[in-house]
Order: C-alpha cells, then structure tokens, then sequence
C-alpha cells in the first residue's frame, strides 16, 4: 500500500515556494506546516496554504503528523538542522550546499542512517531530460577518451542583493559567495558528468561587490580520468549568460547551454537527439527529486540525489578557496 508523505518547510524565504509547489503537485504528498523564525512570514504562509506553523525547528521536530522536513535555510543552519530532524526520525530533503563544510557532510549522513531515515540534496539540474541523455552517453564512451571538460556560470546579483539580508555575502552563514551558491549546480553537473575531480588551482575574489567571499572564482580542473577543465563563475556578468558546459573527447564534443542540447556531434556528424519533454530547472526540478523521494520512501530505497552526493562539489569549491588562499595546487580527496 502506498503511505502518503506528510511534509514540513522550514525556512519560508526565497526557495521556499519551489519546495511547496513541488510538495503539493506530488502524487501521495501532503504539506502539513511550515516553520520560520520571523513570525510574521510563518503567519503569512500558514494562512496561505491552510497549514499548522512553527517559529522554532526545535517544535517542529516534535510535531508527530511530519514525516519530511525540507531545509530551505540559511547554508550555515543545514548541519545542525538535518541532524535534529534525523535524531526525532524526520527524512531529510536540504537545499544546497547540504554543508559549508566539508567535514559536516559525514555526521549528517550518519545521524540519518542511524535513525533509518533518508537523506536527500537538491541538485535539479541532473534532473533535466537533456543532461541524462547527456550522462548516459557519456557512460557509453561515445566521445572516447575526454581531453577538455569546462563549465561556465556567469550571472549578475547587485550589491543590493546581498545588502538585504545580512547573512549574505558572509563566510559565517553563506559559507562562500558566486562559487558556493549561484556556482554549485553547474560545479555538480560537470563533476556527475565527467567525474571526480582530482586536483585543482583556483583563484577567488571578490571583485566588484563589497562582500566578505566571493563575486567571481576560476578553477583549472584535472580529472581522475585524465582530461583536463576550467569553472568560470561569477555574479558580476550584466548579460545573465548563466550556464554553458563544454565537454571534448578524441571522438566529438557536447556543448549543453543551461539545460539544453547546444551541440552534440561524434566523428564529424551532428548526433540526431530525440524530442525532449519540456523541462525548466526552475521549478521542474525540483518536483522530480521531491516526488522521487516520497517514492524512495514507499519503496524503501535511496533517493536520486542522495546525502553523499553533496559532498562532491563542495570538496571541489572548497578546495578552490583553499588554493587560493594558500596559492598552491590542491588535492582532492
């Protein structure tokens, strides 16, 4: 028998209403409450959506009809959060980066198993009809061995977007800037893509933007595969270029621009591609992670993009502040 999943959003900001319309257009999902610390947005959320609210994660977690909690904080809060829901046997959903640091990453996803709960980051690009046809190719070594792999995410946020909310642009809360937060999705897509990244150099500033991490980063990329890559990355373009992947191999390339097919050509000819379903990142996928979870409950089985996938991108832009601080060749682990 199917079990409906009864879901809670904690953190009513920005990404809030992409989780809640995800939740109510799954099949065998139900919003139950929402939380916040600023009482007002909790009141106005919960009127909206007719649901029981909460001011403090810590009531929340007590509240029996929940069974998911989705973390849509603040970055710095997604450790301590995920490991209280776990402790009271809530499955886990967590907005990206799941961690700011590298070494929280384990205990979340042990406090999870310990408790028998799952544990889920939200990574919607991979989630895209393209990029898996995109992955499954490149699994079937359709361009032979790969020698350049880069990836490009070039966006614009004023100096008033991180002026209003304090705890942006900070390393104490958002835990890096344009690499961290806007970067993240295209830093994952090209490592799920090509695969792990073995060493770097990197370079990370802030630039034009008067904030303590970053506007603008750089990352020379060598793969465990042997092909070599550059990320590009920053909040400072006017022109919104957003993402670009670029991925050559002795037999062909792939370029993908933000989520669909730009080229895609194997010795010398143009690879027909089949008709996709019309996907948009926003809000697309997130609704195929959240309706998968719910069906990872029902069949008890991991999610799609499970807790151990968040750590991969974050050793590789953690990895890039690290040299760059230290001006010195890193290695992954």
């Amino acid at each position: 028998m199917t079990k409906r999943v009864r879901f809670a959003v904690v953190g009513c900001g920005a990404i809030s209403p992409v989780h809640i319309n995800g939740i109510l257009e799954a099949e065998h999902a139900e919003l139950v409450a929402v939380c916040d610390i600023d009482k007002k947005v909790a009141d106005r959320v919960a009127e909206k959506y007719d649901v029981k609210k909460y001011y403090h994660i810590d009531d929340l977690v007590k509240d029996d009809e929940v069974d998911v909690i989705n973390i849509c904080t603040p970055s710095s809060l997604h450790y301590e959060q995920t490991i209280l829901a776990a402790n009271n046997k809530k499955h886990v959903i967590v907005e990206k980066p799941m961690a700011i640091h590298l070494e929280h990453i384990q205990p979340m996803i042990d406090a999870c198993n310990k408790n028998n709960v799952l544990l889920g980051t939200i990574f919607p690009r991979r989630m895209a009809p393209q990029v898996q046809y995109i992955k499954k190719a490149l699994e079937n070594n359709v361009l032979g061995k790969l020698s350049l792999c880069s990836a490009y995410a070039k966006i614009y946020r004023s100096q008033d977007y991180y002026d209003s909310a304090g705890w942006r642009g900070t390393w104490e809360y958002d835990g890096g800037g344009a690499m961290m937060n806007q970067g993240i999705h295209t830093v994952d897509l090209l490592q799920w893509l090509i695969g792990p990244v073995k060493s770097l150099y990197g370079k990370a500033d802030a630039i034009l933007r008067n904030i303590e991490v970053e506007d603008t980063a750089i990352s020379l990329l060598e793969f465990e595969n042997g092909a070599l890559g550059t990320l590009e990355i920053t909040t400072t373009a006017t022109i919104n270029a957003m993402q670009r992947l670029e991925i050559y191999g002795e037999k062909g390339s792939i370029i993908i621009i933000d989520d669909d097919i730009s080229k895609f050509e194997v010795d010398g000819e143009d690879v027909k591609l089949p008709d996709f379903d019309e996907f948009k990142v926003i809000p697309d996928g997130h609704k195929v992670q959240i309706q998968d979870f719910i069906n990872a409950i029902n069949e008890n089985r991991a999610p799609i993009v499970e807790g151990a996938d968040g750590k991969h991108s974050l050793e590789i832009i953690l990895g890039t502040y690290k040299s760059s601080k230290s001006e010195e060749k890193v290695h992954l682990s």
